[in-house]
């Protein structure tokens, strides 16, 4: 099976992450993608503002319809820091003879060699960077090059203009959120008290 992995915060999901991971999984050829929030980044250690399990719901809440895409809690149950590598390495154990690719933002570049064991994460996983738009990558030479030595492949995504900071500043503005997350979502925020 070719298993895609799409980790992140998911403060909130929004349209963009629902958007570009189908893209991965039709260009990609996968059978199926894991969409896995984190419990808490390691790299984002205090700034996340909702709580794992209003950020694990409203995934259900964005993916839940598609059954290409399960939401796995894995890294929400496991508790404390939430690292790449410990979570690849469970899904691989979890899912034998199975093809990982983790998939990530381009932002991943300028970090990727702060990660626990980045090493051991491109041997479990291909690392699929999705690009927003051409170039977006190649400001970072560097990191690219770090990268493309690990065999990270370089996809070339949508450029969807939204993004999770964009969605929390518009709630606590008042704004309307529409168009932005799906409704189920924008729904939970408003009952939850979410961002305010």
């Amino acid at each position: 099976m070719r298993l895609g992995v799409l980790g992140g915060t998911f403060d909130p999901p929004h349209l963009g992450h629902l958007l570009t991971s189908v893209d991965a999984l039709e260009r990609l050829a996968l059978d199926r993608v894991a969409v896995v929030p984190a419990g808490q980044q390691p790299l984002k250690a205090g700034r996340q503002t909702a709580s794992p399990s209003d950020r694990l719901a409203m995934a259900r809440l964005t993916f839940g319809d598609d059954a290409r895409f399960w939401v796995d809690p894995i890294e929400i149950d496991r508790e404390g820091l939430s690292y790449t590598v410990d979570t690849l390495a469970a899904l691989a154990e979890r899912h034998p003879g199975s093809e990982l690719f983790f998939i990530t933002g381009a932002d991943v570049i300028r970090t990727f060699g702060q990660w626990r064991e980045p090493d051991r994460v491109a041997r479990l996983a291909q690392l699929v960077v999705l690009e927003r738009e051409s170039g977006e990558a190649g400001e970072d030479a560097a990191g690219r090059q770090a990268l493309e030595a690990r065999g990270a492949r370089f996809l070339a995504s949508r450029r969807v203009d939204v993004s999770s900071t964009e969605v929390r500043e518009r709630v606590r503005a008042g704004k309307s959120i529409r168009g932005f997350v799906p409704d189920a979502v924008a729904a939970y925020i408003a009952r939850a008290g979410l961002y305010r």
